[in-house]
């Protein structure tokens, strides 16, 4: 008997939990295609470049907002795609477009995925960016 696939659900909470949350990369590996086509702004890529991408967004995340925790909030199925509207909370205590104003943040991220056989073949993402820079500050100084 194989093993069987993990839900798209599954797949969705182990790359905020065990990826973004951590900046771990090592996750996408596991759980994106090697023929990855990621359409979000700023990582837009295929195969391994998207792969390289991801990686580099998780790292970068993790060093902005170390204490970053996800929560998925509401998710929807359909077919092979996933959406997920996700709530992310932490505290901006690493450098983030300048010093770190160690304010709390608290966003949130839109995905959508197309999930096959346990692996994240496209997505598209949309993070509350503006609500970021807003609360950590970054706004107010270019003002």
């Amino acid at each position: 008997m194989g093993t069987s696939a993990p839900p798209a659900s599954i797949v969705m909470s182990r790359i905020f939990h065990e990826g973004f949350a951590t900046g771990e990369g090592a996750i996408v590996d596991e759980l994106c295609s090697p023929d990855l086509v990621e359409h979000q702004f700023g990582l837009a890529g295929t195969g391994q470049q998207a792969i390289e991408h991801v990686k580099a967004a998780m790292r970068d995340v993790h060093t902005a907002v170390p204490d970053i925790v996800f929560t998925i909030e509401d998710e929807v199925e359909d077919g092979d795609t996933i959406w997920v509207r996700v709530r992310a909370q932490g505290t901006a205590t690493g450098p983030f477009f300048d010093p770190p104003s160690r304010r709390p943040l608290d966003f949130t991220v839109v995905d959508v995925a197309r999930v096959v056989d346990g692996r994240i073949v496209e997505h598209w993402g949309v993070p509350d960016r503006f609500a970021m820079l807003a609360q950590s500050g970054v706004l107010e100084r270019l003002g």
